[in-house]
């Protein structure tokens, strides 16, 4: 999972005013993406091919949550989860097949 100096690293932060605000946006974007993909399988999101994919997810999640954090104005809303909808599709495809692996060897 990436850290908070991952987060202000790319939101490009110095200031440490806002650490605990996004401490707790990489826990909801982290948990956010894990229940949109899957949650049997833990060490998924520790893949070679997987940790990237999901790293990048929850790092443009909890970006999106800071930067849009005041959501409640009178303007057109935009959706900030293309990026993130994407990589979660991929995720998902290769969720299922390590599911379909696991579930192959069960069965021989």
């Amino acid at each position: 999972m990436p850290t908070l100096d991952d987060l202000k690293l790319s939101l490009r932060l110095d200031s440490g005013a806002d650490d605990k605000l996004l401490t707790g946006y990489l826990t909801a974007a982290e948990n956010y993406i894990k229940q949109a993909v899957g949650t049997e399988l833990d060490a998924f999101y520790e893949d070679t091919s997987v940790v990237d994919l999901f790293n990048t997810a929850v790092l443009a999640l909890a970006s999106a949550y800071y930067n849009y954090r005041s959501s409640l104005v009178p303007t057109t809303a935009i959706s900030v989860n293309l990026p993130v909808d994407s990589i979660i599709g991929q995720l998902r495809g290769l969720y299922d097949l390590k599911m379909e692996a696991i579930t192959d060897d069960q069965s021989n």
